[in-house]
């Protein structure tokens, strides 16, 4: 798969897949006319990461946590990550969902202050 392609099926610019390279977390083979090629699973590999930095994770991290990622198995260390990265995303799924809350008491607010007064 050419990375056009990769590109649209995964949802990402030609320069995300280039940068997610750079950064050791995808490979690619070359075509004979230096074109870069990507396995069929590269797609679900690239939505992966889109959901981890979504979660958070910088491209560092994602490269560090690849090796259990892609055996299945991690060490001590790595679980310790994976369960600190799992606390600072509660952390910030609690602060959203006061946002969240304000916000729905804002909407109410808005919402009775602007209904229509009856007629008499």
């Amino acid at each position: 798969m050419r990375i056009g392609e990769l590109a649209r099926e995964s949802g990402v610019s030609v320069r995300a897949l280039r940068y997610y390279e750079e950064q050791g977390l995808l490979s690619s083979e070359r075509s004979s006319g230096g074109q870069r090629m990507y396995a069929e699973t590269a797609v679900d590999r690239v939505r992966f990461f889109q959901t981890l930095y979504a979660a958070g994770l910088s491209s560092r991290r994602i490269a560090e946590l690849l090796p259990c990622i892609d055996t299945g198995h991690t060490t001590a260390q790595q679980r310790t990550m994976l369960q600190g990265e799992r606390a600072e995303l509660d952390r910030r799924m609690a602060e959203l969902a006061q946002a969240g809350a304000r916000l729905d008491d804002l909407i109410t607010a808005a919402e009775s202050r602007s209904q229509p007064t009856p007629a008499l």
